[in-house]
């Protein structure tokens, strides 16, 4: 293995917090075939080139025709008789630079896959697949077949005979604190471990049973969710006090059988639908018919061709004999057979997330594969009864035609009509805009409006595959719908730069939202997604909403009237962290990086914010002075601090010397004399009144440090500080760590002297008890109104905190801050990108789940546009990736509630004389003589609303 350097962090920095480095270390140095480069093969080839695969080869011999336009989105109408592959291999290059792609236009044969570690094969015959699937398990070599015909799809896995997975899950390894006498562990403060049964677990800092250090993984039995059972310890010594107890993940070995073995085994096979088993199971062996189908024919069905479904049909029911399934879902076979020759974008996008996720899995050793079939299918979009189009009305001149071929010229017009509002740009956005121009929505007398006010950064490259390094810097809006028309030049969309919030309704009003057909939200946060949701229900808009978090994806389709809507915001105030822990007894490595950020915060932003008010605002120091003695002292303190110069006891620097010699003391300060000042107030021994040791349970006994100019940690704080000392002040700076280091060596750090009439406080409730500071208070507001002070101070340059720009010292300070307070208190390190996911509040993502949850949108589009009014016809979506867990089920209904009619007549009443604000929780308005649009507004706080859709019975 290579050092983690090697991984360019900047550029997969979202996708990091997914895999790993060691994952991704495994993947620059594995070989992936991909054959086949229609629709589904280029899916699958930009999300395994965007995960950093070392090399990508993709393979095909057929040539650009009307019908690859449906769903290939790097061909364009000039590739149109040129190889696909050829075509395609510079737009898939331009991905990811850390990738080398290469195109090869050969048949397939036994000499070329030797060269690969995973092999895909897509649009296949069922002979090459079990030809090529015999020879990459018997070389192992990792075999995956994908497919899609029209709104049906499957995959398959075969990782040889002996596949070892070395992480199973996603999840954080979990840990606990610990009490009580091993043996039995209890949690700290009655907390659940969430452990299951069979776990196996390391220790670490016990005091007094200390074997347990230094033991092997044991395996737990679970008591409770807050205590389970370990080994024999009577041999052990006597339990004290503390400790932590973390899970070790284990790695699980798998067995695959060949593609030939499997195709008859139906417990090999999964679906995302569990109420569509029977239609799965058929659909699995009617996949296996249409290849006989091909071979006899040399075609596939005819388009909506009556005879050809039959035919189909007999030879399911031929092979049902061996199969022996009890049930025939005779309509499924039969809608496969009318749409094989269809080609749709959102399908292959699904498929193709979850078959480039299964290269993932085989080149990293990462995650649960696939065991060993899937099968899905989304025909609940098509429309009920007969079509009205024969296979004569198809032509197959047109960039629509493997859309047509499912729903007919009629429907791919009414596409081309929508007026549709996209909310973002980011990675769901991208793939959106992708598939709306795929499909061709509005790209006729209809029209795309996307709205994103972010700019595009490095780090959204690895997944925002619209986005390439030039266009760095550029707004995210623009430059995709720049990308959407060059992929479909008949598109037309519209780029703006706007917050969806309330106080772009100027923009976003009435009559934008009356001329809409829908909206399709791409957010990254509940407060926006709350926001829209309420303006889809004001104005009675569908509204398709998907979100990711790494390997897990969800979807929601709200339907007016007839599903639940998105619904209001939770609160999570329950993960607040108490200022007591933060300040005096972190336990956790997510306590001392917010305890860092908070320093960052009041140093580098705040007091110099601060400062500049003071000097711009008369009126700022009695401001401050009612906002609470406490407060008041802190930030008057901290201005007075800062205006006066070092030589008259302040800490305004001159050079960039002083702002050394500041970020030595204040080094001193925190590590050292902080914690020499928390024991003198509690000894490690200290007793509660009531016998009990006071340092235990989540209360960790801290030790001081000593200041080391050769320790890495120590220096890099001091030279991070110093620099954003200077920077705050004006001052340039350097990364020079023997000039530094130089400097420290005239730096004289007073000793520590400790305060015995200092309160330490316990709980948040003892800090809001302030002291009287009154003369303090006095002195500071004598010092502050001197005129001379407030002429001679130059304004200072606060610092707004960025996680992503790895030369600004921003992550440099958190880091090193952190992790010397965790090294205080004996908590385990966090390195530098586990840190900036925890401070940065970074959201794990993939290119592999956004590629499958905006083509699980848009299938719900199709069922939005058809006018589907039948609510089993809808589908939501929670996946995760990393366990194939895929599970779709039916929308919820809306609240149903009873209303009386002398209610009802008050209340309509009211509303018509214009007196609805007297009823603040109901507003209605008649939507049809059965029944009512009603808005339920829940008020949260001043202005801000949660409306739902209710019908009235």
């Amino acid at each position: 293995m290579s050092e983690h350097a090697a991984i360019d962090e900047g550029f997969y920095s979202r996708q990091l917090y997914v895999l790993g480095h060691d994952a991704m270390q495994m993947m620059a140095a594995a070989r992936v075939l991909i054959a086949g480069l229609g629709g589904l093969g280029v899916e699958i080839a930009k999300n395994v080139v965007l995960s950093g695969v070392g090399v990508v080869t993709v393979q095909d011999e057929e040539h650009t025709r009307w019908t690859d336009l449906s769903s290939q989105f790097f061909l364009k109408e000039s590739h149109l008789g040129q190889n696909r592959a050829t075509c395609s291999v510079q737009e898939l290059s331009a991905l990811n630079p850390h990738v080398r792609v290469t195109a090869h236009t050969g048949p397939l044969d036994e000499d070329l896959l030797k060269k690969f570690e995973v092999v895909v094969l897509t649009d296949s015959s069922l002979d090459d697949q079990m030809r090529f699937g015999d020879f990459c398990h018997s070389h192992q070599i990792k075999f995956i077949v994908a497919d899609t015909r029209g709104l049906c799809g499957q995959l398959f896995c075969d990782f040889g005979e002996r596949f070892e997975v070395l992480d199973q899950t996603e999840e954080m390894p979990a840990s606990a604190m610990i009490q009580g006498n091993p043996g039995r562990v209890d949690c700290t403060d009655d907390q659940p471990h969430g452990f299951p049964n069979g776990t196996k677990v390391s220790f670490s800092d016990v005091h007094g049973m200390t074997e347990l250090n230094s033991i092997d993984p044991v395996e737990i039995t679970v008591l409770s969710p807050q205590s389970f059972s370990i080994c024999d310890t009577s041999a052990f010594s006597e339990y004290k006090r503390g400790g932590l107890v973390t899970e070790v993940k284990q790695p699980c070995v798998l067995n695959f059988k060949t593609i030939s073995e499997t195709l008859l085994d139906y417990s090999l096979l999964q679906t995302t639908d569990y109420g569509k088993i029977a239609r799965i199971e058929t659909l699995h062996l009617a996949f296996q018919a249409l290849h006989i189908f091909v071979k006899t024919k040399q075609r596939l069905p005819h388009i909506w061709s009556q005879s050809d479904a039959n035919e189909l049909l007999d030879v399911v029911r031929e092979l049902n004999k061996s199969a022996k399934l009890e049930q025939l879902d005779e309509d499924a076979v039969r809608n496969l057979s009318y749409t094989a020759q269809g080609d749709l974008a959102p399908i292959n996008a699904f498929i193709g997330g979850l078959a480039a996720q299964e290269v993932i899995k085989a080149c990293s050793r990462k995650f649960i594969p696939l065991q060993q079939w899937l099968c899905f299918d989304a025909l609940e979009c098509l429309p009920q009864g007969k079509s009205e189009f024969a296979d004569s009305s198809f032509s197959t001149g047109t960039r629509y035609a493997g859309q047509i071929a499912v729903f007919g010229p009629a429907f791919q017009e009414k596409l081309q009509r929508q007026k549709y509002l996209l909310v973002g740009a980011g990675a769901i956005g991208c793939e959106l805009l992708k598939n709306f121009a795929l499909i061709g929505l509005g790209s006729g007398e209809g029209h795309i409006t996307v709205t994103d006010m972010d700019f595009i950064e490095r780090s959204n490259l690895n997944r925002q595959f619209l986005f390439r390094s030039q266009d760095i810097g550029k707004p995210k809006s623009e430059v995709a719908a720049r990308a959407v028309r060059e992929m479909n030049p008949q598109m037309k969309i519209t780029a703006h730069l706007n917050r969806m919030d309330p106080d772009s309704e100027e923009v976003y009003g009435y009559d934008f939202f009356e001329d809409l057909d829908g909206v399709a939200a791409a957010l990254d946060n509940v407060e926006a997604r709350v926001y829209l949701d309420g303006r889809c229900i004001q104005h009675q808009k569908p509204l398709l909403e998907g979100g990711t978090q790494g390997t897990k994806g969800s979807t929601l389709v709200v339907v007016p009237l007839l599903t639940e809507s998105y619904g209001p915001a939770t609160s999570n105030s329950n993960d607040a962290i108490p200022l007591c822990t933060l300040k005096n007894f972190p336990h956790h490595i997510k306590h001392t990086l917010q305890w860092a950020r908070d320093q960052f915060e009041g140093l580098f932003k705040q007091t110099p914010e601060n400062v500049n008010l003071f000097l711009r605002d008369l009126q700022f120091v009695d401001q401050t002075l009612g906002r609470g003695d406490a407060e008041a002292l802190h930030v008057l303190g901290a201005v007075s601090d800062s205006l006066e110069g070092m030589t008259s006891g302040g800490q305004s620097p001159a050079n960039f010397e002083d702002c050394v010699r500041w970020a030595r003391c204040k080094w001193e300060s925190l590590y050292n004399n902080d914690i020499c000042q928390l024991l003198h107030c509690f000894p490690p021994n200290q007793v509660t009144p009531t016998g009990l040791q006071f340092w235990t349970g989540s209360k960790r006994c801290p030790h001081p440090l000593t200041f080391d100019p050769n320790n890495v940690t120590h220096m890099g704080y001091v030279v991070a500080a110093a620099n954003l000392y200077g920077q705050i002040y004006g001052i340039p700076g350097t990364r020079d760590v023997n000039y530094i280091r130089g400097i420290l060596e005239t730096v004289s750090v007073p000793p520590f002297t400790p305060n015995s009439s200092l309160r330490i406080h316990l709980t948040d409730a003892e800090m809001q008890d302030n002291e009287n500071e009154k003369s303090r208070l006095e002195e500071l507001k004598g010092k502050l109104a001197s005129p001379s002070l407030r002429s001679s101070a130059m304004r200072m340059y606060p610092i707004d905190f960025e996680k992503d720009d790895d030369r600004n010292f921003h992550m440099d300070y958190i880091v090193a801050a952190s992790n010397l307070r965790a090294e205080n208190y004996d908590i385990p390190a966090a390195d530098h990108l586990q840190s900036k996911g925890i401070v940065g509040r970074i959201i794990p993502a993939i290119a592999t789940t956004t590629a499958a949850v905006a083509g699980l949108m848009c299938v719900e589009l199709y069922k939005l546009i058809m006018g589907q009014r039948d609510i089993s016809s809808y589908r939501t979506a929670s996946i995760n990736l990393a366990v194939q867990y895929l599970v779709m089920s039916q929308p919820c209904l809306p609240p149903h509630f009873k209303v009386s009619n002398s209610s009802l007549s008050i209340i309509l009443g009211c509303f018509r004389a214009g007196e609805a604000q007297t009823y603040p929780c109901l507003l209605l308005c008649l939507h049809k003589l059965s029944e009512f649009k009603v808005t339920v507004v829940q008020r949260k706080k001043k202005g801000s609303f949660s409306p739902h859709w209710i019908r009235l019975t």
